[in-house]
């Protein structure tokens, strides 16, 4: 506000706010970003300047993006860029760093440009006033390069004008001249509105294809003049004789929604009427079906002037209700796609000196920046409720008292008090407040039961609170149903009085569960959450919430199972509701008590198994059931697993903190349970029935059908230790990681080598690639003998040190020929891993012809030797002739040959000992050791060499000289004392 009182009364200025909470101004050349919201917490207050280049123009918020992940990243993770109308642009990589600043200039035809889009894909869309589109694209250094967009390459680009015209899509002209520009994040598409056209791209990260250009005089015109003048006499006289313009362009869950003005200077006095017409996009061309409102705003027009109101907001994209502003008034109105229109009516800004510079729309409300006011949203006195109708009701019936007293059971292992009841009633309040998008009403309703500064413990009231509610949903009861009149308790621990018929009841559940990770989130109460205890182990609270989306993923699959597959489904759903001892009351069936505690649907697992045993046992292996039940129980527990898994990795986002993960304890998700019921021993059962009792039963075609399944329920199997094991990947957790790791490791080998037993060769390989298991990697290239593989292998897992691991491998299995005959790119790989391993390093040397390094390392290996004197004797050959082999220097092979033949010279005294003397001594030329200069004497003096002469005294006095030379003494007789 600063800035504004601080401008010239005649500077333009002019203000954007974005759907993700960010709003800018620019006010001569300067940009101010700032983060908005109704969060009450100061660390998300952002506020920035930055100085733009002086321009003959001024500049727009228009054309000011911020590009960034989504709503809650870091203000150092949020770009900004900046471009004026002669194509100057500036960007900044970080909101953080406003002094670093890329300036580029696009010189694109002499085009005025008009706006700045971001993509999330990747990138900005710079729109010029003739509809022309420019890529700009910034790399991590914070260089921008810039291309244009392609236009009319959609699939229909190749008909003919004439021809195209005949689906009501136009090619490019020259005319154009753009209104306005939409970006669906969610279908990764952009929109262009012309005075002619409605065109669109389809946007990734690297590329745009030009889809259609519809047109859109001749597809709405006609039925606009009818809508407004239809029951005018004059009006069939002179169908064209009134005016249109196309202004703007949002998004609603029913379309596109097209702001249009339409006026006939025939009309005294002239009035301007203002249409919203919704459109659908069928995703390659603009469906018949057009739905007009024509709004009560209407005012007074020359046609000589400029447009009074060409902008409008759609804040909440699941509502009809539509906002229309001008610089000193809103209008309130409907998009007209609802069941019932909604109240129309003016507000004019009575202020003087007010006026509204922008606006944009955040957390379903649209929200006007004014001149003296500042942010200003609108707010209807009735809001819709995000959730479901019936769960909302649900909420509404279940909350009504929330400072009443009832019994609240307890699903989690903790101790319940009556204030932490009433603190759970008071969070659902506070819930359904905010889905009724009371946001203000919800936040001092959460300070009062769980203030910022309040002391939580690891099993703190906010996570037991957060974690029953999230319960209560997924288990609710649906009493709307008649035939559970009488059997929903008539206690607190219900979610509501109202719920859903079975078919759709699940459905609703996962809609209310995303709601509550956006109450969780928006108010702040996600990263405050810590743990609580589930399965006798403590888990983070935010991966039990991701648990319980899991289990109504799963209990999707399952029901539509049951509509397919009923024998086995309620067979096995009996059987779990046995075991839990839980009756049938008359009026229900087994279906509906099980599904509606969706957190036990992990129950059907076990049970699935026992009636597919049971069947396997009752019949024979020639009847056509007998096989098929095992394909359906595969069926049946693969795809709940998929739909489990796939949430997990896909909304993980969803589900993330900014708290530190480190401090999480370990994570052990459902689908991959412990214990003889838990999911890890269903799948090792379920694979054991199929690969001993089925598998050798059946014909070729259904063997491929059951090993197919059985390998994507073992990649879930692993998938479970994968997520569980980087749950303790951290240092302070390395134990528990290094036992979890052996016990994940033995499982998988296990598992694929029963695969490669049965020479699956492509299954194994498809898993044993998906997780590294590089021992079964390397049995199946020695199985089939395929070194193809082998080298494919080597070079996929350089990074994780495949090489070694099977140099290890050859080594452990005796395959010294495979391990010294790699091929040339891995012989540095193995040069490194004999490095360890000399006593075959340098048959690898000699095998690349590095005869000096193999004498240095073969000389090395004969002078440690000293357990086998024939052994060192043919290490010292081997360096001997190595040494002749290589391309040393002819000085130095002197040198070396002089030091080895008094080597040689030396050994040559123990190879003549006496025959007779050696067979005194117990010495045997193949197995005796090396002995030492003084040995040597005193067996060649000794009185055990009875045949001495003089040659072996003659022997003994030349061994002084390497007595002299030996380091350490045998014995304690000096050379002066053999001398004598």
């Amino acid at each position: 506000m600063e800035a504004i009182t601080l401008a010239e009364v005649d500077e333009p200025l002019s203000v954007k706010i974005s759907e993700n909470g960010w709003a800018w101004l620019v006010c001569g050349e300067k940009l101010i970003v700032w983060k908005i919201g109704q969060m009450s917490v100061a660390k998300l207050s952002v506020c920035k300047e930055f100085h733009l280049p002086p321009c003959d123009l001024p500049y727009v918020a228009d054309l000011v993006a911020l590009s960034h992940p989504n709503e809650h990243t870091s203000s150092q993770c949020v770009s900004v860029m900046a471009a004026s109308r002669r194509g100057t642009i500036c960007y900044w990589p970080s909101l953080t760093h406003e002094e670093s600043c890329t300036e580029i200039t696009v010189d694109f035809n002499s085009a005025e440009w008009k706006c700045l889009t971001s993509v999330t894909v990747g990138g900005f869309i710079l729109a010029s006033q003739k509809n022309q589109l420019l890529r700009l694209t910034p790399d991590g250094s914070g260089r921008v390069s810039f291309r244009p967009v392609q236009q009319g390459q959609g699939m229909l680009s190749g008909l003919g004008r004439r021809v195209s015209s005949l689906f009501g899509i136009l090619t490019p002209t020259a005319n154009d001249v753009l209104s306005s520009v939409l970006w669906d994040e969610e279908n990764e598409c952009l929109y262009t509105l012309t005075n002619s056209s409605l065109d669109k791209w389809e946007v990734d990260e690297t590329s745009e294809r030009h889809v259609f250009s519809w047109d859109l005089n001749r597809s709405m015109k006609g039925d606009l003049g009818n809508y407004i003048w239809g029951a005018d006499e004059n009006y069939e006289t002179d169908k064209s004789g009134f005016n249109v313009q196309y202004l703007d362009l949002q998004l609603s869950k029913e379309g596109l929604v097209v702001l249009m003005a339409a006026w006939s200077q025939g009309d005294s006095p002239c009035l301007i009427y203002y249409i919203l017409g919704t459109v659908q996009d069928n995703g390659y061309r603009i469906t018949d079906e057009i739905r007009m409102e024509v709004t009560e705003y209407h005012p007074l027009y020359q046609p000589d002037e400029e447009i009074p109101c060409q902008r409008f907001l759609i804040p909440d994209y699941s509502s009809q209700a539509a906002y229309l502003y001008t610089y000193d008034m809103v209008f309130a109105g409907s998009t007209g796609t609802g069941r019932a229109g909604l109240p129309q009516e003016k507000i004019n800004l009575n202020m003087p000196g007010d006026g509204i510079l922008g606006g944009g729309s955040f957390a379903g409300y649209p929200v006007l920046f004014c001149r003296n006011s500042g942010l200003v949203a609108a707010r209807p006195k009735e809001s819709v409720s995000m959730l479901p109708e019936n769960i909302e009701d649900s909420l509404a019936s279940s909350t009504s008292g929330a400072a009443a007293q009832g019994d609240v059971g307890q699903p989690f292992e903790r101790t319940a008090v009556e204030p932490q009841e009433d603190k759970i009633k008071m969070l659902k309040t506070a819930f359904v407040m905010y889905c009724r998008k009371d946001i203000v009403g919800a936040q001092a309703m959460l300070g009062d039961i769980f203030p910022d500064n309040a002391n939580l413990g690891s099993e703190s009231e906010l996570d037991g609170a957060v974690a029953q509610i999230s319960l209560d949903l997924i288990n609710d009861y649906p009493a709307c149903d008649p035939r559970w009149a009488e059997s929903v308790p008539n206690d607190g621990n219900r979610f509501s009085n109202t719920s859903l018929l079975l078919l759709h009841q699940l459905e609703d559940k996962m809609k209310a569960h995303y709601c509550l990770m956006e109450f969780l989130r928006d108010m702040e109460l996600l990263n405050r959450l810590e743990t609580v205890l589930v399965r006798g182990f403590l888990t983070a609270t935010r991966l039990l919430l991701c648990e319980h989306a899991e289990k109504l993923s799963a209990a999707l699959v399952l029901k539509n199972y049951h509509t397919k597959l009923p024998d086995i489904v309620n067979a096995a759903i009996s059987s779990a509701l046995g075991k839990q001892k839980k009756s049938v009351p008359q009026n229900l069936t087994a279906a509906d008590v099980f599904f509606r505690e969706v957190s036990q649907i992990d129950t059907a697992f076990e049970s699935l198994l026992e009636e597919e045993e049971n069947i396997l046992e009752e019949n024979t292996p020639v009847s056509l059931e007998w096989a098929e039940v095992a394909v359906n129980v595969n069926n049946i527990l693969k795809d709940m697993l998929h739909a489990a898994v796939h949430h997990r990795h896909n909304k993980s986002s969803l589900y993330k903190s900014e708290e530190d993960a480190e401090q999480e304890p370990e994570y052990i998700p459902w689908t991959a349970s412990t214990g003889p019921s838990g999911v890890r021993s269903v799948i090792v059962r379920q694979s054991d029935i199929v690969l001993n009792k089925v598998y050798p039963q059946v014909d070729s075609s259904l063997r491929n059908t059951l090993l197919d399944q059985l390998v994507v329920l073992l990649d879930f199997y692993l998938d479970g230790y994968v997520c569980q094991l980087k749950s303790v990947d951290r240092p302070s957790q390395q134990e528990r990681y290094n036992t979890l790791d052996l016990e994940y490791t033995q499982k998988r080998s296990q598992l694929l080598a029963q695969l490669l037993s049965l020479k699956q060769h492509q299954l194994t390989a498809s898993l044993a690639e998906k997780y590294c298991d590089f021992d079964i990697l390397i049995q199946l290239c020695e199985q089939t003998d395929n070194q193809a593989r082998l080298q494919h292998y080597l070079n996929q897992f350089a990074d994780q040190n495949f090489s070694d691991f099977l140099f290890r491998w050859y080594m452990e299995k005796g395959k010294r020929g495979k391990l010294l005959c790699p091929p040339v790119a891995q012989h540095a790989q193995l040069a490194h891993f004999l490095q360890s391993h000399q006593h075959l390093s340098w048959l690898h040397e000699i095998n690349i012809h590095n005869f000096d390094k193999a004498h240095q390392t073969l000389l090395k290996l004969a002078n440690m030797e000293l357990r086998y004197f024939a052994k060192k004797k043919t290490l010292l050959s081997l360096s001997k002739l190595s040494a002749f082999a290589s391309d040393l220097p002819e000085d130095r092979l002197r040198e070396t040959m002089e030091d080895l033949n008094a080597q040689e010279r030396y050994l040559l005294h123990q190879d003549t000992l006496p025959m007779e003397l050696m067979e005194r001594k117990q010495l045997n030329t193949d197995t005796m050791p090396v002995l030492s200069a003084s040995q040597l004497i005193h067996l060649y003096i000794s009185d055990d060499n009875i045949r001495a002469n003089d040659y072996d005294f003659k022997k003994a006095l030349d061994l002084l000289e390497f007595v002299e030379k030996e380091d350490n003494l045998v014995g304690d007789v000096g050379v002066d004392a053999l001398k004598l």
